[in-house]
């Protein structure tokens, strides 16, 4: 087991002229303020509290997805779809109808990071021109490696199970810290990650290399780690999904996944990682739509479970920073209720933050019934307004922490000081060289030489292939590219085969080529016949896992495999240097590999890797 200024003076009048306004307006006075139920909250925060009417605290605890690049777009498009949504036309107009606490970026959002800044300053001169002066959360995924919401030229991490294929504690926090700085400078100041989910189930459809790894351990030091890189960065860390996804066969955002472990078992396999970031006084946690029998036996999901949020989250572990839903889109939370009823029950359960909540099924926004749903609870007593302003409080909290009130502004002048430095750059590729590994070199067919051999390079993904092509081409082989997909089907093997019997040497691609499922949403056995294939050629061929180290179990035939846990320019820069010999390959398995259909049977346990 392992062990800009003038605006910044602009913003301050602003929120000194509302702290004026709601002393006039009555809603404060010498002696509240000093009341012993506000005993050790800041005033400030508490006189915006107390200005703010029912419905502003409501809406104050939701952050919502909204359509198009900046936020005031006109863009027919876009419009359109916030239109469905909200009613209104763009993110500005959001913030003025509605006064939400904040919006999450998706890629459809992003173009480039000037873009993405000069969006976020619209949302947040919107939020400034609301008579509260409250300024937004932004929030993003940018966990690294396969979830990145903001691509290159900002710098990507190669992703938590490649770090921690690593085992550099150091990486992991340099990588974060440097994700941190990189989306403060284009206003984002929440990161939905890092993941602190221990994977022990390899056909898990919606975790896999999202996950540091299956070993508790690892994954609380690694989780630890990337809270003090990101808050060093100077974003919001959010550890997810509570009380633990790593052990399902059920994709959260298309079903009810259902974890069957035992108390013990939750406690000793999922408990850690969440354990130890609470004791770093994480800020905000998430919270996942799954189904624990032996934590809740009501069959509730996670989400709207009052003894896991409160029991066990709150009363048992001490938690007191800010709880976040995973989406309310997703089907895992929709399933036994109504959409209406989702809010209120999370927050009776213990939530604050309630995010991107969904359309119907005639693609009109929630939303805005959800928080009449909450507004209407209050008054019929179902809630309490005390209990509201307990999630107000903590979230004005949070904004106060990461210093929103003081200046939520992005510095469009300084973006390219900060993303995609140089110095940024040279640290991902130095972290992605300590990951690659080199799980199987039965034939000892590598390091290879440099030299004019004809090397085919097949598979998964049309950057991937033509990347990995480029770079090895780089070393004086002439390469041929020949990109087959997620699910190839005959045709594609055949040309890729016929393609394989000249050449010298066949590097091939693959991405999840366990999922062999031939349904909906799934992969199909495609990529495993390729491989297979291309083996029945009897040329050399090296598999490159790109993604979940567990696709050899499907083809244990093959005798030289590698894997990256990512497919980033620095990862495959780093697997082209290991199959030639520039790199000694240093990363460790972070998982056990199974049989297939054998889980109890482990082909490569955790911690193998192998080096020249």
């Amino acid at each position: 087991m392992y062990r800009p200024r003038t605006r910044r003076r602009r913003w301050l009048a602003g929120l000194a002229a509302g702290a004026v306004a709601v002393t006039g307006l009555g809603g404060v006075d010498a002696s509240a303020a000093q009341a012993a139920p506000h005993a050790g909250k800041d005033p400030r925060l508490m006189r915006i509290l107390r200005s703010m009417s029912l419905q502003d605290k409501a809406a104050q605890l939701f952050v919502l997805q909204v359509y198009g690049k900046s936020a005031t777009t006109a863009e027919p498009a876009d419009v359109a779809a916030n239109r469905r949504l909200y009613g209104v036309d763009n993110a500005a107009q959001v913030v003025a109808r509605y006064h939400p606490g904040g919006f999450i970026y998706y890629g459809d959002n992003v173009t480039d990071p000037k873009q993405l800044a000069a969006f976020s300053n619209g949302i947040q001169r919107a939020a400034a021109a609301q008579p509260l002066r409250v300024p937004a959360t932004i929030a993003i995924d940018q966990e690294g490696g396969i979830v990145a919401r903001v691509q290159p030229p900002a710098t990507q991490s190669p992703g938590s199970m490649a770090l921690a294929a690593g085992r550099s504690t150091g990486d992991a926090r340099a990588l974060a810290r440097i994700t941190g700085s990189e989306l403060r400078a284009v206003g984002v100041n929440q990161d939905y990650a890092p993941d602190a989910d221990v994977n022990v189930n390899p056909a898990n459809p919606v975790i896999g290399v999202r996950s540091f790894g299956s070993d508790p351990a690892l994954v609380s030091d690694m989780v630890t780690a990337q809270i003090g890189g990101y808050r060093a960065g100077g974003v919001t860390p959010t550890v997810k999904h509570f009380p633990g996804h790593g052990d399902t066969t059920t994709d959260s955002h298309t079903g009810v996944p259902h974890i069957d472990h035992t108390r013990a078992e939750w406690e000793r396999l999922d408990l850690p990682p969440f354990r130890a970031a609470i004791k770093q006084r994480v800020d905000s946690i998430m919270t996942a739509h799954i189904v624990v029998p032996s934590l809740d036996p009501s069959g509730d999901p996670a989400t709207l479970s009052r003894p896991i949020l409160t029991g066990i989250l709150r009363d048992r572990l001490h938690y007191r920073g800010v709880v976040v839903t995973d989406a309310l889109d997703m089907q895992g939370v929709r399933d036994k209720y109504g959409d209406e009823n989702i809010p209120v029950l999370a927050l009776k359960a213990g939530v604050d933050v309630l995010l991107k909540p969904p359309a119907d099924a005639q693609g009109n926004g929630v939303f805005p019934r959800q928080l009449a749903a909450v507004v209407n609870a209050v008054k019929s007593g179902e809630l309490t307004e005390k209990r509201i302003d307990e999630s107000v409080y903590r979230v004005l909290e949070l904004k106060q922490r990461r210093g929103l009130f003081r200046d939520p502004y992005a510095d469009e002048s300084r973006i390219g000081q900060v993303v995609g430095t140089p110095e940024h750059l040279a640290a991902a590729q130095r972290a992605a060289d300590r990951t690659t590994t080199l799980v199987k070199n039965g034939a000892g067919i590598l390091p290879l030489r440099p030299g004019g051999r004809k090397v085919l390079v097949t598979g998964w993904g049309v950057s991937t292939t033509a990347s990995l092509g480029t770079e090895i081409a780089r070393r004086g082989a002439v390469t041929t590219i020949r990109q087959t997909g997620l699910s190839p089907g005959q045709a594609q093997i055949d040309e890729a085969v016929a393609a394989a019997r000249d050449q010298d040497l066949v590097v091939a691609v693959t991405n999840r080529a366990w999922d062999v499922k031939q349904e909906p949403g799934h992969n199909g056995p495609g990529q495993s016949d390729l491989v297979k294939a291309l083996l029945a050629t009897g040329r050399p061929v090296v598999v490159v896992a790109v993604r979940d180290p567990y696709d050899i179990a499907w083809f244990p035939e093959v005798t030289t495999y590698l894997a990256t846990y990512s497919y980033t320019a620095e990862a495959l820069r780093s697997a082209a240097k290991v199959l030639f010999g520039e790199l000694d390959p240093r990363g460790r398995l972070p998982v056990a590999v199974p049989a297939r259909d054998e889980p109890g049977t482990v082909l490569y346990p955790f911690g193998h890797g192998l080096g020249y």
